[in-house]
């Protein structure tokens, strides 16, 4: 890849990084008031759905840079395992099982978000996936910091 194709794909990746960072920042904000009252359940889920999204994003980026074709039928929950795939002679892989998993448990509620209308959701369920935020951000940002390490061109 040579140097000026890399900076754009960077800059566009740092930019998805940087809504993620963001929206995680208002979940965590908001999580110990959440905690403690389960107030706003509607709008944490929100938030949450929200990052899973903006994870989403960045993981489209890179698929559509290195033209990795993700199937319609199963396109969420393949975008996360194609992300764990290192691609021999193409790209290295973006996500370790860990964080992968983890994205995984937030794609679920996402999906549950999106197509529950009627059902209610679980405060406590929701606070406990609010609170791994903090660490699926700093597992997700070493994952990306090395992904981006090992493409830099010299």
């Amino acid at each position: 890849m040579d140097k000026g194709a890399f900076a754009v794909f960077e800059a566009e990746l740092r930019a998805r990084s940087w809504d993620i960072s963001r929206i995680g920042g208002r979940i965590e904000e908001r999580l110990e008031t959440f905690a403690q009252r389960a107030e706003g359940i509607d709008s944490m889920g929100y938030q949450l759905h929200n990052l899973y999204g903006a994870f989403e994003q960045l993981f489209e980026e890179v698929a559509r840079f290195f033209e990795n074709q993700i199937d319609e039928a199963r396109y969420h929950a393949d975008m996360i395992r194609r992300m764990q795939l290192e691609i021999q002679g193409i790209r290295p892989a973006l996500l370790s099982a860990e964080t992968a998993s983890d994205l995984d448990e937030l794609r679920r509620f996402r999906h549950l978000f999106r197509h529950a209308y009627a059902a209610d959701l679980d405060p406590g369920k929701v606070a406990d996936l609010a609170a791994k935020v903090a660490h699926l951000q700093r597992d997700f940002a070493r994952d990306f910091e090395r992904f981006l390490t090992l493409l830099r061109p010299e």
